[in-house]
This record gives structure tokens, sequence and C-alpha cells, in this order.
């Protein structure tokens, strides 16, 4: 089978065709709309992430110090 010459190969012709259909192009117009909110919650989630992991840090610190120091 020949292809086109401006595909290289049948998988490359493939993609243009799926790009071509109703559901890529709402899902790439979706993607792009959400994008900026996707970011944002990773960020926040994110730092939530790290201010816990810091308090659990300084309590396992607090607490575990206790248990360090040899007892007579």
């Amino acid at each position: 089978m020949k292809h086109s010459p401006q595909y290289r190969s049948k998988r490359e012709e493939e993609r243009a065709e799926l790009k071509k259909t109703t559901g890529y192009k709402v899902w790439s117009v979706m993607f792009t709309l959400m994008y900026p909110f996707i970011a944002i919650f990773t960020f926040l989630f994110s730092v939530i992430v790290m201010f816990f992991s810091g308090v659990s840090r300084v309590l396992a610190y607090v607490f575990g110090s206790n248990h360090a120091s040899p007892r007579n």
C-alpha cells in the first residue's frame, strides 16, 4: 500500500485521521480550558501536603526526642 507523500508512515496517517474526529476536537478544547484549573489544583495540593509533612516532622522531632535520650 502506497502512503501519501506527506506522511512517513501508516501510523502518522492514522493519527492525522483521528485528529479530524469530533471526539479529538472536544478533548483538545476541554483539556485546553481545564489545564489552568488542573495546574492550580496540583500546586495547592502539593503545598498542603508539604505543610502537613512539615507538621509531621516537627511533631516526630518533639515527641521522638523524649524516647531518644537514655534513662538511668
